[in-house]
């Protein structure tokens, strides 16, 4: 069954709140890349240093991290509804403040109170999605998937345009436009009925004492490391207006989504999930090397060829962590987010000081290494995660972004989607 056949019929036809809580998700993932084309200007407006405004990504997704034992705790104690018009109310007041910055300590701080709101929000929004959409889960998940992509390939597009202005601007803007889904889903999205046993704060760590889903963690950490060093370093050696830049990233997004939507399910299906995901993180790892030794042109080829890898990695990764642990998905889903972003948190950090310590080439070189070492950890663990790779239907388990890992309901063989 192909993918796009199984929500054909009505994907498009889905409630207002539907598609309030997708709008909104768009613009959720569109603050993950936004500030991607802009980080030299802040750099200069603030008379910031590269490692100082990487920041930005480290402080939101070190809090995203440490968020992730709270979401569940959160919704399943005040419903679905309530915590994503939380999470949106988080993003609004401090992504509006952060354009407000008058110091780069204080746009970080701001962007880590943004990166709580951000995972609050994408945390719930697929459950809600399910919950309400029209036509299965199958039909819900691709929507979301679609709101995914789209979001990842128009934010650094959206940054550019705003902050080619300002680079206060892209914050203003994502402000608005968020409150814009505040409103919409305040109007159109009902309360749905709350989960029947509230989640702990520690449930997600005692699910990584499951083999399968730690591996998959482990694996994922080293993984996430690589990606946030292309994401976060990268526009600094590019050194591009943020017209260029932006149209750089948008080009990586579009190739991120369309290898996790169409790419990656196919592969699956011909190849096994393991052999896909080795592969693609040894390929990610030439590409890095490649972009770190090459010429401007080749670093941004490579940059964009990148979202081919990354796509495929993040659908891959999310199909393992949600169905190798037998720990309720969301709480399987939590505890693998709280290991895995901490190196998003670790990269946008480390990478600029690797170069202030060494050159340009060895961040790059070292975020190789980090894709290879996701690798190993695949093929040594290959036996904790080959049963649930072969059981698993290849197809969308979704990320939340670059972002945050979304739960989704145990679906039946008629509505998962597989290829």
């Amino acid at each position: 069954m192909d993918p796009f056949d199984a929500g054909a019929g009505s994907l498009l036809r889905q409630p207002k709140a539907v598609w309030a809580t997708a709008g909104a998700s768009v613009v959720a993932f569109m603050g993950i890349g936004l500030v991607d084309p802009i980080l030299p200007s802040i750099a200069q407006g603030l008379h910031a240093t590269a490692s100082q405004v990487s920041l930005l990504f480290t402080s939101y997704f070190l809090i995203t991290a440490v968020a992730m034992l709270l979401t569940g705790f959160v919704s399943s104690r005040i419903g679905g509804r309530k915590t994503l018009l939380l999470g949106l109310a988080f993003v609004v007041v401090f992504a509006g403040l952060a354009g407000t910055s008058g110091t780069v300590g204080q746009l970080v701080g701001f962007r880590a109170g943004w990166g709580l709101g951000n995972a609050l929000f994408v945390s719930t929004a697929l459950a809600v999605i399910v919950g309400a959409a029209a036509g299965g889960s199958a039909a819900a998940i691709l929507l979301y998937e679609s709101a995914l992509g789209l979001g990842m390939a128009c934010g650094p597009l959206l940054g550019a345009v705003l902050g080619n202005v300002s680079w206060r601007y892209p914050f203003f803007g994502t402000a608005t436009l968020m409150a814009i889904g505040f409103l919409c889903i305040t109007a159109f999205l009902k309360e749905q009925p709350k989960p029947a046993r509230r989640t702990s704060v520690l449930d997600p760590l005692k699910a990584l004492g499951h083999g399968g889903l730690a591996s998959a963690a482990v694996s994922a950490f080293f993984y996430n490391y690589t990606f946030f060093t292309v994401l976060a370093f990268t526009p600094f050696v590019l050194d591009m207006t943020p017209y260029r830049s932006g149209a750089v990233f948008f080009a990586w997004g579009v190739l991120l989504a369309v290898f996790s939507v169409i790419v990656a399910p196919r592969m699956q299906a011909r190849f096994g999930s393991l052999k896909v995901l080795g592969g693609s993180l040894v390929l990610l790892a030439a590409d890095v090397l490649v972009l770190g030794y090459g010429d401007h042109t080749t670093a941004v080829v490579c940059t964009i060829l990148s979202g081919a890898f990354i796509g495929v990695n993040n659908t891959v990764y999310t199909e393992l962590a949600l169905g190798v642990s037998d720990a309720p998905r969301p709480v399987a889903s939590a505890g693998y987010n709280f290991v895995r972003w901490f190196a998003a948190a670790a990269a946008p950090y480390f990478a600029p000081k690797i170069e202030e310590w060494t050159d340009l080439h060895v961040p790059f070189v070292v975020a190789a290494v980090t894709a290879v070492l996701g690798a190993l950890v695949v093929v040594v663990r290959r036996k904790a995660l080959t049963h649930e790779a072969e059981e698993l239907a290849p197809g969308h388990a979704t990320e939340d972004g670059v972002g945050v890992f979304a739960d989704r309901p145990a679906a039946s063989p008629t509505d998962r989607i597989a290829n």
